[in-house]
Order: structure tokens, then sequence, then C-alpha cells
């Protein structure tokens, strides 16, 4: 997840009030009052309150809060099922509050699908039918929306479940469905509320991790609701804290876990593990020294002594991480006259991506000080993390 994605989603000054004197509710929350003031004085529910945030291309975004924050009447008010009281929502050069019924129709058979808590299955149709549901009501030819719901299901894991009956599944494979159908819809916005409160806490962490697979394939763009912490560190590329229907921080998992907005989200966060969310890029450092593919071991032996290393990282032109000296093998090499370290490279060593947890790194030392290489997606060599670093923020984090 970059800052460079394109934007997908624009909320703009976003408010909803329940009750029948907004503009009332509004000129009192413009002069200070907040959501219990207000009601009390007007007895109007200030649900959402000038709420600003993009959705990224692509992204997984989590939007949560505990009950009454409204993470739920926010995940509404984007497809007009609940109408906003004033501000933007522009997806595709339209905005939505502006939209009239038609065209309103229209944009959410385009970009929105929805996939429920309570799964919404229709227990007298197949599950091949149940994902063909939203293609049937929108006129789809019964050839393409057949094939369209068989790959729907194959990606969520049910293939040659097709003629069975939602009676006959278990509730993790009953929400299954539930997000065939919707991605057979083929809309460019996936909403999921609350998606996976009903399921089993075992099933439910099966499902988090299928989602976290789902998404790294095929790149849907995501706005998940959840009131859980746990599952909002765990699936989210960002997160969106609400509380009272304002926004309290906006940020990766990592950026609320460390850099809370204030002291609500500090106490939210209590009892975390951090471990399982901080990650490499937190304690990666730079490289201090690397050795080319065709240095020879005099050369290498020269860049380790001046950086104080015992060992060193070789990479090509590209900076692509081709292996691992050691300066013992280096010291025999030199010592008889050979040119070439290529058979001096050890090439089985742990290297991780920079979004490894935290937790999964200090087993990788094995009781060795040799760094370990951060990599990214070419193999480029971006840093290394050191075992000094990785105590360092395990003792920050049990002590927070």
């Amino acid at each position: 997840m970059t800052d460079t994605q394109q934007t997908k989603i624009q909320v703009r000054n976003l408010s909803k009030v329940f009750g029948d004197d907004t503009k009332k509710a509004l000129k009192l929350r413009d002069e200070g009052l907040n959501r219990a003031q207000i009601l009390e004085k007007t007895g109007q529910t200030l649900g959402l309150s000038n709420i600003n945030f993009d959705v990224r291309e692509g992204e997984l975004l989590v939007i949560m809060g505990l009950s009454g924050s409204g993470k739920s009447t926010l995940i509404r008010c984007l497809n007009r099922l609940i109408e906003p009281t004033e501000g933007d929502i522009i997806i595709g050069g339209e905005n939505i509050p502006q939209l009239s019924d038609k065209a309103l129709l229209h944009c959410r058979r385009r970009h929105f699908s929805m996939v429920f808590q309570n799964f919404a299955l229709f227990p007298h149709r197949t599950v091949q039918m149940n994902a063909e549901y939203g293609l049937e009501i929108r006129g789809i030819d019964k050839a393409e929306r057949a094939e369209k719901a068989r790959n729907s299901l194959k990606q969520v894991g049910l293939e040659g479940w097709e003629d069975a009956y939602p009676n006959q599944l278990s509730g993790g494979m009953q929400q299954r469905v539930g997000l065939a159908r919707a991605l057979a819809n083929d809309s460019s916005v996936l909403l999921m509320d609350e998606a996976f409160s009903a399921l089993d806490p075992l099933i439910r962490r099966d499902m988090q991790q299928e989602l976290i697979e789902l998404q790294h394939r095929m790149k849907k763009t995501t706005i998940f609701i959840t009131h859980d912490l746990d599952e909002a560190l765990n699936i989210g590329d960002r997160i969106i804290l609400l509380r009272d229907g304002e926004i309290v921080q906006i940020g990766t998992p990592e950026e609320v876990l460390t850099r809370p907005a204030d002291d609500y989200v500090a106490r939210f966060t209590e009892g975390v593990d951090r471990s399982r969310v901080v990650t490499a890029r937190r304690v990666m450092r730079p490289v201090r020294a690397t050795a080319r593919h065709d240095d020879g071991p005099r050369t290498v032996l020269r860049k380790m002594s001046e950086n104080a290393l015992d060992s060193i990282y070789v990479v090509d032109r590209e900076r692509k991480l081709l292996g691992i000296l050691e300066a013992d093998s280096l010291d025999e090499a030199a010592k008889a006259g050979k040119d070439s370290i290529q058979e001096l490279l050890v090439t089985d060593f742990p290297r991780i991506g920079p979004d490894e947890p935290l937790a999964t790194l200090y087993p990788m030392f094995q009781g060795k000080s040799i760094p370990v290489a951060v990599i990214d997606d070419q193999q480029r060599l971006l840093g290394v993390v050191v075992k000094g670093a990785v105590l360092e923020q395990l003792a920050q984090t049990g002590e927070e």
C-alpha cells in the first residue's frame, strides 16, 4: 500500500443527522456542541460529523469503532442506503448524494457490492443460484451469469458445492457464498459490514486470512466494517478509527499502534500484541556496505574491514540480492590466492519483505548475529534488521 495509488472514492465533509431538524443540529455542531449536547438540546442524533477521507484503488480499508461510533452509518452513506445530510461522496466522477434515483441505481450496480453479517442467503436456492442472484436481477444472460458465479465460487474455495443448499453449509461456508455473490457482480468496490462477526472465533480467523489472500490476488477495493481491533489490525491496509461519529485517526495498523493520535486511541489499543503489527520497515537499517558479484576476496575483505563487518551481502548491478559472504571463508580464499567469490556465496539465509511482522523476526537470528536482509518484490536489497534493533523494539512494546 503506497501513497501513489490512485484514489477510488473521495469523501468530503460528510455528515448525517437522524431527526427532523437537521439544520438546527448542524448549526449547534458548528458552534462547538458535541453529540450528547446536541441530542439533549434538540432530540437530534449526530450520527456522522465532518467525515473526510479517501479510499485508494485496490486497498483494504477498515472502518472501526465501538458500538454507536457511526461506522455502519458511514458505510451505508457511501452507497446511499442511508441518505447523507450533507457532504460529497465522489466515485468515477459522480457525486453520489446528488444523483437521481435512476442514476443512483446504475451507480450502485457499477460500483458497489455488499457482504452482510447475517449472510443474507436464500434458503430455497442452491449455492450456485445464490451466487448468481445479483447478476440475475441485473438481467445478465443465464449462461454468462452461471459462468461468473462458478468462477467466483472457485475464488472463495467452494468449487464442487454449487448444488448444495445453505443449510448444508457451515457458517464460514455460508459467508463464502455471500462473498462469492458479491464478487460475481464484478463491482469496483466491495463493502463488508461486520461480515465475520457472526462466526466462531476459529472460523473467523480463517475467513480473515482467506480475505487477505483473496485481496492479494484480486486487488479489489474493499471497505470493511468491524468493532474488533484485532481484526482491523490483522486485515487492514489502513484503519479509520471513529468515535461519536467523528474520525479520531487514520493510518496503517502500525501507525495506529505506535503513534496514537490521542489518549483515546492509546487506551483503545492497550493490551494489543504490537509485535504482530510492528514490521521490519520500522526497525530496518541502511546497509553499511555491500559486495559486488565480480569483486575478489581481497576487495571484499577490505570493505568488511573498513566497515567493521563479520559478514557482507552480495548484490548485482541492479542491487538484487545474490548471497552473503563470511569473513572466515574469504580469508581462507585470499590466502589460497583465489580471485573469485562465487563458490564462497551462501544462498541459504533468511530474507524478508519490509512488511514482515516483528514477531516472526527474532527467531530468524537462530543465535547468530548476522543481520536479516530486507528485500522488495524484485529481490533488491532495501536494508537489514539487526538482532539488537528487534530486541529494543520488543522491549518498548512490552513496556507500553
